[in-house]
């Protein structure tokens, strides 16, 4: 499977920019997600890479081939760029079959293809087959019905998955009625006569048929301009109708389905012309929970059953945790962050995403307070209750200050260079510092404060959820302010002055509201943000 690089892709209408100068690589055999909230530019993502947008500028390129580039006037049609595309209605022709569905798209394919003599091929199979006759009639005597009546219908499609051949090979080997015990001796060394003659025929031409019936010469597969046999279309489709488990309808409609067997309709009829990379735009999200869950799993057996490259978009976090090998987290049209589910989770750049990644969401505490002389930070947080930050690797806070500010400058310097270039469009959608939210008791109306000020003492602590300890040696006090028991774990909401911090404890306790408890943070993955930037500075253990 090739890989994917995008360099500079930027796609933009008037002065919104959907997608603003993205830099992508995305690995062979990868299962990417792109995430973000509505509107964020994932889609328009997916959209330029399968071909079905146009980007304003950049260069794509997959494996070998560039199919898009601005400065080359590059950009290779979809159709041409070997990719699959699953949309988030199915799109399946409701007066076609399961099976005219998925090899709809097959019949249109013309391109070269290797020269293969199909009948030379069948009967070296029907002969192999025929040489083990007690398989054959062990397929046959399970679709025998309760009067002892052999289902002609149901033999064949078990013939078809008990030896991987066609419906056509399949009805040819049921007429021989092995059930029956013929003496087929004579039709086997029909059968291979038939296979040898056409291997001398392909030699006496200065030539040779593999192991597949393909042509060769001059140790090349000879290739001819083509459209798929009928042979090979009904392997196909079989091949990725065993793939999703859909082989038993393939004579039913569309609306004989359920939602997740037409899903399942629409992703073998995407597999079948067997794409370079496949694209899904929200395929779950039609599904209702449970089904979208078992969904889950059977993708992530499909990626690996199929060796492809996938590219998923979802605004789903918990989709994109659970199937990613990478996250690709977008906002504004900006790349965040792309990294592996849990680097995003446990170290997220910003705080945009980590308020983004997570479920229950994260805690953000503000803080103020400065670097002592053993490299933990010394902080005041709620109301004026003391607690000392300890990073889990050496930091120099003051480093780390001049590095955030020079990186600002380069940025800066860098929009004003591209600004004076001819045709520039200033950025209309601009971005700014995530605005996170504190939650509390009762909550802060900002349109009527002023914008604080602030300075390298101002920090955002950041508290996943299993941090958050309810134990009796914890120091800080409060009470029981919301509680949501699911039987495993409960998701808890814990008052602490006027501040509510959400945790989630694992088993069966009952919690009534408003009764006394103490909180713990526990962990070395408590985050430490810069409140000015936004950025990560540090993960490390929180003691209050």
């Amino acid at each position: 499977m090739p890989e994917i690089r995008l360099e500079h892709v930027t796609k933009r209408w008037g002065k919104f920019y959907a997608v603003d100068d993205l830099d992508l690589v995305i690995e062979d055999n990868a299962f990417v997600t792109l995430l973000g909230p509505s509107g964020c530019g994932k889609t328009t993502t997916l959209r330029m890479i399968a071909g079905l947008e146009t980007p304003t500028s950049g260069r794509i390129t997959i494996g070998d081939q560039v199919v898009f580039d601005s400065e080359l006037g590059i950009n290779v049609p979809a159709n041409k760029r070997k990719v699959g595309f699953l949309f988030q209605n199915y799109a399946l022709w409701p007066n076609m079959t399961v099976y005219e569905n998925i090899s709809f798209g097959l019949k249109n394919i013309k391109e070269p293809l290797p020269k293969i003599d199909f009948e030379a091929k069948n009967a070296a199979r029907l002969a192999e087959i025929l040489k083990q006759p007690g398989e054959v009639v062990k397929v046959l005597e399970e679709c025998r019905d309760k009067n002892g009546k052999l289902d002609e219908k149901k033999a064949q499609l078990k013939l078809i998955d008990a030896f991987t051949i066609s419906i056509y090979t399949a009805k040819q080997l049921f007429s021989y009625h092995l059930e029956k015990k013929p003496d087929l001796s004579g039709t086997i060394s029909s059968l291979q006569a038939k296979a040898a003659a056409a291997r001398k025929a392909a030699a006496s031409a200065g030539g040779e048929l593999d192991e597949e019936f393909r042509l060769v010469k001059g140790g090349q597969v000879v290739t001819e301009t083509r459209k798929l046999t009928r042979e090979e279309i009904d392997l196909t489709v079989r091949r990725v109708s065993r793939i999703v488990k859909i082989g038993m309808f393939m004579d039913r409609y569309p609306a004989e389905l359920s939602g997740g067997q037409q899903q399942r309709v629409a992703i073998a009829r995407t597999l079948a012309p067997e794409p370079s990379v496949l694209f899904m735009d929200e395929p779950l999200s039609n599904l209702d929970a449970k089904l979208r869950l078992e969904m889950r799993y059977e993708l992530q057996r499909l990626h690996v059953e199929t060796g492809s490259t996938f590219v998923y978009v979802t605004h789903d976090q918990m989709e994109a945790m659970t199937l990613a090998t990478q996250i690709c987290l977008i906002e504004n049209g900006v790349l965040q962050q792309y990294d592996a589910p849990l680097t995003v989770y446990n170290r997220p750049n910003n705080l945009f995403v980590a308020d983004f990644v997570g479920n229950p969401s994260i805690n953000f505490v503000e803080a103020k307070g400065a670097q002592k002389a053993d490299g933990a930070l010394e902080l005041t947080i709620f109301q004026g209750r003391k607690a000392i930050f300890r990073p889990a690797a050496p930091l120099d806070l003051n480093a780390w200050f001049q590095s955030r500010d020079k990186a600002a400058e380069e940025k800066a310097a860098k929009v004003k260079a591209k600004a004076a270039e001819k045709g520039y469009v200033e950025k209309g959608n601009k971005d700014e510092v995530f605005r996170y939210h504190i939650a509390k008791v009762v909550e802060d109306d900002f349109s009527l404060q002023e914008e604080p000020v602030i300075t390298n003492e101002d920090f955002v602590l950041g508290i996943r959820p299993e941090a958050v300890d309810i134990v009796d040696s914890g120091n800080l006090e409060g009470e029981i302010y919301g509680a949501m028991p699911t039987g495993m774990e409960s998701t808890i909401k814990a008052r602490v002055d006027d501040f509510l911090l959400t945790g989630v404890v694992f088993g069966s306790t009952l919690f009534t509201i408003g009764s006394k408890i103490h909180v713990d943070i526990s962990g070395e993955n408590v985050m430490l943000f810069d409140r000015k930037s936004g950025q990560r500075i540090a993960v490390g253990s929180l003691e209050v």
